[in-house]
């Protein structure tokens, strides 16, 4: 529990603050109040619970036709704005001097959400590692050549729909047939992946979450 302006504040109503700014679809919203958070509780906790959380949110209400595709975007945007005003903080935190190992993160073939997983790079560059992100609708090919170019020690690799899910599948039967997957970690993520995925198609873990993937990066790596 914090004190700002002489009233007490939870983390869950800061929370729940940058969450809501997020879900209006408006930057200025989440600037003010990403503003207001600052040093009130750790920026990977402001950017996990909150502005992620509220992304999340947009992306229910999208399904659920809610909002839309420019709404979706605008609130991309705007969470987007509220991360790069905490990356100082995120640079100063633990492990962010020293390097702790190489990873190469992109959304699958197909798929072109990148909201989370530009959290998840945010959140691994954030804990000490070398990130390549190369984006969203990723062509099988394109992971192999960026992690023999890199010499990357992991592989995180995002689907956000049930019909992208097998593009992971593939990364990782492609990894076989180069020789390479017992050279590499696989992490996999996204809405429709699930632990049970993550064994069936070879992954070495999944990871619900930014703050799960650096703990499960940190896990297999260190």
């Amino acid at each position: 529990m914090v004190f700002k302006g002489g009233f007490k504040t939870t983390n869950e109503e800061l929370f729940k603050t940058l969450s809501d700014a997020v879900v209006s679809c408006k930057k200025d919203d989440v600037i003010a109040a990403v503003e207001k958070a600052k040093g009130q509780a750790p920026a990977v906790e402001l950017i996990d619970n909150g502005l992620a959380a509220g992304m999340n949110e947009v992306g229910v209400l999208f399904e659920r036709g809610k909002l839309f595709l420019p709404h979706v975007m605008m609130a991309a945007d705007a969470m987007s704005a509220g991360v790069e005003m905490l990356q100082d903080e995120l640079a100063t935190g633990e492990g962010a001097s020293t390097k702790l190992g190489v990873i190469v993160n992109g959304t699958v073939e197909g798929d072109v959400h990148d909201i989370g997983k530009a959290i998840v790079s945010t959140m691994l560059q954030a804990a000490g590692f070398e990130v390549h992100d190369i984006g969203r609708d990723v062509p099988v090919q394109n992971f192999i050549d960026k992690i023999k170019e890199t010499n990357a020690d992991m592989v995180g690799l995002s689907a956000l729909m049930t019909t992208t899910l097998q593009g992971q599948k593939e990364v990782i039967e492609l990894l076989k047939e180069n020789g390479m997957r017992d050279s590499i970690k696989v992490m996999v993520g996204g809405a429709p992946a699930t632990d049970a995925w993550a064994k069936k198609c070879g992954a070495d873990c999944y990871a619900e979450n930014a703050s799960e993937a650096v703990a499960k990066a940190k896990e297999l790596l260190l």
